[in-house]
């Protein structure tokens, strides 16, 4: 049920932060007001999370999943480019969760 939790708060954060894109610097109200809800349950469904999850793990992956989809949303919808440094540090991104990933299933 955590992974459902975490899961649920990495998706409430993906859409909270392309919320904040369509924000303009806050200066539109429905998308500042998506940002901050989003956020806001992002927050609580992670704090649900670390009741059954070590704060690492749960951390690293919230972080890892949201910034490397956050990235490829960036690239595929809003044309931002997809360089070699940016797809090899979404890479590492994600290898780096699955390493903290290992040493947790054990």
């Amino acid at each position: 049920m955590a992974y459902v939790t975490l899961a649920a708060a990495i998706l409430s954060e993906i859409l909270a932060t392309t919320a904040m894109k369509y924000s303009e610097g806050f200066s539109r109200l429905w998308p500042s007001l998506g940002t901050a809800a989003g956020y806001l349950l992002a927050f609580a469904l992670l704090a649900q999370t670390l009741k059954s999850m070590s704060v690492g793990t749960a951390y690293a992956i919230w972080s890892g999943a949201g910034t490397a989809v956050i990235a490829a949303i960036g690239i595929v919808f809003l044309g931002e480019s997809a360089s070699t440094a940016k797809i090899l540090g979404v890479l590492l991104v994600i290898a780096g969760v699955v390493v903290l990933n290992l040493d947790g299933a054990h």
